[in-house]
């Protein structure tokens, strides 16, 4: 099934946090933290402004970020978990 968040939205889906600590340790299922990282999968069309423009995303499908611990509305597609969340919510974009 295929998504087109709409205005300012974008599709992320979690990264996988680590299944280990540093120091070797492994850190069972119900220990762990959802990761508040992910990939942009799908991005809408853009904000539009009170005069009717429409202002492109600065992020785009592909870019790895950050975002809040509670950010983001949970959805499940083809048996995989993903978020819905505002281009606001979206804390930092790693740079490669």
């Amino acid at each position: 099934m295929q998504v087109r968040p709409l205005h300012d939205r974008v599709l992320v889906k979690r990264l996988n946090e680590e299944e280990k600590t540093k120091g070797g340790i492994i850190i069972p299922d119900t220990a762990k933290e959802k990761p508040a990282q992910g990939e942009i999968i799908a991005v809408g069309q853009g904000r539009v402004s009170d005069d009717g423009k429409v202002r492109a995303l600065d992020v785009k499908k592909g870019d790895k970020v950050l975002f809040g611990k509670y950010a983001g509305t949970e959805i499940k597609l083809d048996g995989e978990e993903y978020l819905i969340m505002r281009e606001e919510d979206i804390q930092a974009v790693f740079v490669k």
